[in-house]
C-alpha cells in the first residue's frame, strides 16, 4: 500500500553580528532572543522526543553565520550577561505585579523560563548549541543542511561565477568541520535560483536542494507531478519545491495559526510599555528601549486594547492547530495518493525562527504536531529529503526556472532603489578578489592572511540580510553601514595587497573584528 511522505524543513540563519569592539551591542540581541526564544525551545522539543522513543525525522539548515556565533566565546559570554539581565527584570516584575494576580502569574513564569534557559545552555548544553544539535543528527533524527557562507542572493552574483562558487564551497567546508561529514542538502539563500546554479552544487557534491514551486513548476519540462517528487537537474542534484500549501497554514499573516487571538502578541513588550526610568538598569549602555522578552498581553484581534494572556488557552490552541494541521496534510496527500501512482513528497520550510520567536507557541504546536503525526494517522510519513531520495526513484530531469521566495517570486525585495546602490560595489569587489587570489598563487604564504581576510569582508558584505533589511526599513542605518564598513575594509586590504605594504596592525584589528571562517580557503576564487 502506497503512503506519502511530509518534510518539514526549518531554515536556521541569522547575520552575522559580532562587535568586540563595543561593550555591549544592540544587534547582538538579535542572536540571544532567537538563543531563548527559538534554538533552546527547539532542543527541547527534540529532546522531549527523543526521551519518549518518539521515531521523529525532520531537516534543519544551520547557516555559517549562526553557527559561528554560537561557536564564539564572546557572544557566549554576552549571552549570559543578557540571561542574567533578563533573570532581574523579571524577579523586579513579580515584586511589582503583586497587586495585579494575571500579570503576576505571567512574571513568574517569565523568570522561571529565564532560570531555565540558563540551567539548560549552561549545565546541560555546556553553552554548545551546535554541538547538541549535532547529537540529534547523529541519533538519525534530524538532517542538518547547510547553506551559502553568509547567505549571499546568489542570481545576483550570477555574472562572478568565483564569488558564486566561494559561497558554496566554503559553506561546505564550514559545515564539515562543525558536523564532522559533509552536508547531503543545502537551503539556497531566499530559496533563489537561477540557471546553472546546480553545477556549482554538483562540485560540493550537494545532492538537492529547495526553491520556490514556481521555480519547477516554470520548469523545462513542466514536472509530470507537479511540486510532488523531486526532480533531478540536468547536473545531478535534485530540486524539491515549497509546498505553498502548507506553508499559508502556518506562515499566513491573515490566515496562519500564529494570528489566533489566544496566542501571545509579539509587539507588547514590557521594553515599550513602561517607565525608561524603570528600565534603564536593564537596557544597553546606550539606554534606548528593546524588546525584552516579557509580554503580556495576547493578539486578542485588531484592537490597541489588548486582552492579558492566558497560557491555558494558548496551550489549547496550539493542540488544536497541531491536529488541524496534521488533518489538512493528511488530507492532502491522500489525496496526491489517488491522483497519482507515486509516494509523494510535501516539501514544507519555515524561517526557525517563527518557532518560538515571531509565534511564541510555535515550539508546542510543534512538539504537539510530530507526536500526532507519528501516533494520530497512517498516511503519511515524516521524512527528511535525503531519506526520501534514498529510498524513491526521481523519475525526470527538468531545467528550472529562476525564482525566489520573496514578494512576487524573482528578485525585487534584494534589488529596488532601497539598495541597488550596494551592487555595483560588491561585483567590483568581488572582480578584485578572483585577480588577487590569482595573483596570490604566485606569491609567498605571507599573504595568506590577507587574502583570507579579504575574502571574509568580501563574504560578509554580500549577506543578503542587508538588502533585505534595507528594503523593509527595520534596521536600514546599520545595514548600510555593515555593506560600507565591509567594502571599505575589503578595499585597503586590496589596496595595501597590490602595493605590497600590508598594514599589519589594520590587518589584524580586521581579523578580530570579523573572525569568521578562521580556516577558509581563499584559493576558491581562483
Amino acid at each position: 500500500m502506497r503512503k506519502g511522505f511530509l518534510a518539514l524543513v526549518l531554515h536556521a540563519h541569522l547575520p552575522f553580528v559580532r562587535h568586540p569592539e563595543y561593550p555591549d551591542f544592540l544587534e547582538e540581541d538579535w542572536l540571544f532572543e532567537a538563543i531563548t526564544e527559538t534554538y533552546l525551545p527547539l532542543w527541547q522539543v527534540f529532546e522531549g522526543l527523543v526521551r519518549d522513543g518518539v521515531p521523529f525525522r525532520l531537516t534543519m539548515s544551520m547557516t555559517p553565520p549562526l553557527c559561528a556565533m554560537l561557536n564564539d566565546d564572546l557572544l557566549r559570554e554576552r549571552y549570559l550577561i543578557y540571561l542574567d539581565r533578563a533573570i532581574a527584570l523579571s524577579k523586579r516584575e513579580i515584586d511589582r505585579t503583586q497587586s495585579q494576580p494575571e500579570i503576576n502569574h505571567l512574571a513568574r513564569i517569565y523568570h522561571y523560563r529565564f532560570l531555565e534557559c540558563r540551567e539548560i545552555y549552561v549545565d546541560r548544553l555546556h553553552c554548545d548549541l551546535v554541538g547538541a544539535f549535532k547529537r540529534f543528527q547523529d541519533l538519525g533524527h534530524l538532517e542538518i543542511i547547510t547553506c551559502a557562507a553568509t547567505h549571499g542572493f546568489l542570481p545576483l552574483m550570477e555574472q562572478q561565477p568565483e564569488a558564486v562558487r566561494a559561497q558554496i564551497l566554503i559553506a561546505r567546508d564550514d559545515y564539515q568541520g562543525n558536523f564532522g561529514r559533509k552536508p547531503k542538502g543545502i537551503w539556497l539563500p531566499e530559496c533563489a535560483y537561477f540557471a546553472g546554479l546546480e553545477n556549482y552544487l554538483q562540485e560540493a557534491e550537494l545532492r538537492w536542494f529547495s526553491l520556490d514551486a514556481h521555480g519547477l513548476m516554470f520548469g523545462n519540462p513542466r514536472p509530470r507531478y507537479a511540486i510532488f517528487t523531486p526532480c533531478f537537474t540536468a547536473a545531478g542534484p535534485a530540486a524539491i519545491g515549497r509546498d505553498r500549501e502548507s506553508s499559508k497554514q502556518v506562515w499566513s499573516q491573515q490566515e496562519g495559526y500564529p494570528g489566533d487571538p489566544a496566542y501571545r502578541d509579539f509587539y507588547r513588550d514590557i521594553g515599550h510599555d513602561l517607565d525608561l526610568d524603570y528600565l534603564r538598569p536593564f537596557l544597553h549602555a546606550n539606554g534606548a528601549r528593546k524588546f525584552t522578552g516579557i509580554k503580556y498581553y495576547r493578539i486578542t484581534g485588531r484592537t490597541p486594547h489588548k486582552q492579558i494572556y492566558v497560557p491555558g488557552w494558548a496551550e489549547g490552541a496550539a493542540d488544536y492547530h497541531a491536529g488541524d494541521f496534521m488533518n489538512s496534510r493528511a488530507k492532502q496527500i491522500e489525496h496526491l495518493i489517488q491522483a497519482t501512482n507515486i509516494e509523494p513528497l510535501v516539501l514544507s520550510p519555515f524561517d526557525a525562527e517563527l518557532f518560538g520567536h515571531w509565534w511564541y507557541e510555535g515550539p508546542r504546536f510543534l512538539n504537539f504536531f510530530i507526536r500526532k503525526a507519528v501516533y494520530d494517522q497512517k498516511v503519511f510519513q515524516l521524512t527528511t529529503p535525503s531519506a526520501y531520495l534514498e529510498n524513491h526513484d526521481t523519475l525526470q530531469i527538468i531545467a528550472p526556472s529562476p525564482s525566489s521566495w520573496g514578494h512576487k517570486g524573482f528578485w525585487e525585495v534584494w534589488l529596488d532603489e532601497s539598495n541597488s546602490w550596494i551592487y555595483p560595489h560588491l561585483h567590483a569587489a568581488a572582480r578584485r578578489m578572483t585577480e588577487a587570489a590569482r595573483s596570490g598563487l604566485k606569491e609567498s604564504a605571507e599573504n595568506e592572511r590577507v587574502l583570507r581576510q579579504m575574502a571574509r569582508e568580501l563574504l560578509l558584505a554580500q549577506s543578503s540580510d542587508w538588502a533585505f533589511l534595507m528594503k523593509t526599513g527595520t534596521a536600514r542605518d546599520y545595514a548600510a553601514k555593515r555593506t560600507k564598513d565591509h567594502i571599505l575594509r575589503f578595499t585597503r586590504l586590496y589596496d595595501q595587497h597590490k602595493g605590497g605594504a600590508v598594514d599589519e596592525e589594520f590587518l589584524f584589528n580586521c581579523e578580530w573584528r570579523d573572525n569568521i571562517f578562521p580556516d577558509l580557503n581563499w584559493k576558491y576564487y581562483v
